[in-house]
């Protein structure tokens, strides 16, 4: 008897683990768009500081996410227990920021490049002037990043809860846990590598008597640019693929819309045409939200 009830007990825990990666990957899959988000904003934001201090920048970014996240699962978890019915609007909400911050993104590029330029000028300046004061430069840096994390891990956290909702109470913990403590580790461990890039390229560069480690290190060193580049393109699609998708799935209207469209299509034109409408869905919001941002804006300055 004993014995068949640690058996049942062991296959109960192995159904909660299952459970528990099945959802976890899910969930990983639908952050995966912030997630892109995330790592490109943060090489950018630790980009700019001496070689030397890349590392502890990112570290210490990497402790104040964690921190961050220390606050928002059990909030997210309470959420779950005694407001579940503010989930879905939360999660539309979250949507609408991912697009509004993709339009936002494209709107400031297009209308304010030469403001970007000054802006880059500037922190090349300061970074060459002996008179800055580089500490309080790297601590604005870092204050600056978590602020940033904050808000995408908010993101992160609400969406790995639309996800688990209604799932049991130690199902939501383990996931939401899981998904904190995996981004956090993938976002700053990439971005580590990545802000390290250009220097191991310089190593392999130097390497005397190596042509064939001087040629891969000259190529790191002109495909570095290029990522950060291809980085940030590829987050703010998914912005507005992600986004887009939390509105049409979550806002019957927009889904009523949408369905028709993929009817009897299956295979890779059903996902194409579905990303297709996910990311114009994300794109119209996106441009509507910044559109009564600017509106409002305006409307206080001249109150």
């Amino acid at each position: 008897m004993a014995g068949s009830s640690l058996l049942a007990l062991i296959d109960d825990i192995a159904t909660v683990l299952d459970d528990v990666a099945v959802l976890t990957k899910v969930a990983g899959k639908k952050t995966a768009g912030v997630l892109g988000d995330d790592l490109a904003l943060n090489a950018e934001q630790v980009s700019g500081v001496r070689a030397e201090r890349e590392l502890p920048v990112v570290w210490a970014v990497c402790k104040g996410s964690l921190l961050n996240k220390a606050i928002l699962v059990p909030a997210a978890l309470a959420l779950a227990v005694f407001a579940p019915w503010l989930i879905t609007p939360l999660l539309i909400l979250g949507g609408l920021f991912l697009c509004y911050e993709g339009v936002e993104k494209l709107a400031h590029k297009l209308l304010h490049k030469g403001e970007s330029e000054a802006n880059d000028k500037a922190l090349a300046s300061a970074l060459a002037d002996p008179n800055v004061d580089l500490v309080a430069l790297e601590k604005e840096k870092i204050k600056g990043a978590i602020r940033t994390d904050f808000i995408l891990s908010a993101e992160i956290i609400v969406i790995a809860l639309g996800v688990v909702d209604g799932k049991p109470f130690g199902t939501q913990v383990a996931v939401l846990s899981g998904i904190a403590l995996l981004m956090t580790i993938g976002v700053y461990g990439l971005v580590a590598g990545i802000v390290k890039l250009d220097d191991g390229g310089l190593w392999l560069s130097r390497r005397d008597g190596q042509p064939a480690l001087q040629a891969i290190g000259r190529g790191i060193l002109r495909a570095a640019p290029w990522l950060m580049k291809t980085l940030s393109v590829v987050g703010t699609a998914a912005m507005f693929l992600v986004g887009g998708g939390i509105l049409v799935h979550k806002i019957p209207q927009l889904h009523h819309l949408v369905e028709p469209l993929l009817t009897g299509l299956n295979g890779f034109v059903q996902v194409l045409v579905s990303s297709l409408a996910d990311a114009s869905a994300g794109i119209a919001a996106g441009a509507v939200v910044l559109a009564v941002v600017t509106l409002a804006q305006r409307t206080f300055k001249r109150g």
